[in-house]
């Protein structure tokens, strides 16, 4: 009898932690999908957020950030830009000379983007260290209207690392992407969120530096 009761709870337990697990996953689908771009957003500045270079060029999906970059300058929403990323992964370093930073900068030069009003963040390897490090750039220039530039799926979690971090007024300009392999990138997304809730336990309370 007492070994059917431990089975019977135990099956409870895995049952129950099944469902939270769902109920987790649901939750961070919703979050992916809950901003949208409004057009009444305007900011001191736009951050945009780095990703993968193909060779020196930015990838199809890091146009895609500076092309809505562009937009946001050109219409007159943002004044300058800082585009921030490193050096990327071992693969990304084989393949490119540039840090991530420098590939946008250069884009967003052949596109008109005048010199002068674009920042280089040039020392990140993560989201966290993006919007870390380009606040130095932010506090420097004492801008306190900042819009985060990157897709929609991972918006809400820039913007919850930003106000962690002590950003004023933090929005964000969500892409909806028509380059990416969402279910790809949804899935890594999930796991990532799930990390940056434990970081942000640890760093709350002293664990992590």
């Amino acid at each position: 009898m007492k070994r059917k009761s431990a089975k019977r709870t135990l099956a409870r337990i895995v049952i129950a932690l099944c469902c939270a697990a769902l109920l987790w996953i649901g939750y961070l689908l919703w979050l992916m999908g809950s901003l949208t771009d409004n057009p009444e957003t305007k900011g001191d500045v736009g951050i945009v957020l780095g990703a993968a270079l193909w060779g020196d060029k930015p990838s199809p999906g890091l146009r895609e950030r500076l092309d809505k970059a562009v937009e946001l300058y050109r219409t007159g929403r943002i004044p300058g830009l800082i585009v921030s990323g490193g050096a990327g992964s071992a693969q990304e370093i084989g393949e490119s000379r540039l840090t991530e930073a420098e590939g946008m900068r250069n884009y967003l030069l052949e596109q008109g983007i005048p010199r002068d009003v674009i920042w280089m963040e040039n020392q990140s390897t993560d989201t966290y260290e993006n919007l870390l490090f380009s606040k130095s750039i932010v506090q420097e220039h004492h801008w306190r209207k900042v819009v985060i530039i990157t897709h929609q799926y991972h918006a809400a979690r820039a913007l919850d690392m930003a106000e962690f971090l002590g950003y004023e007024y933090p929005a964000a300009a969500p892409v909806a992407s028509k380059v990416l392999m969402m279910s790809w990138h949804k899935s890594r997304e999930t796991l990532a969120w799930t990390k940056w809730t434990l970081d942000k336990l640890l760093l709350t309370v002293g664990f992590k530096g």
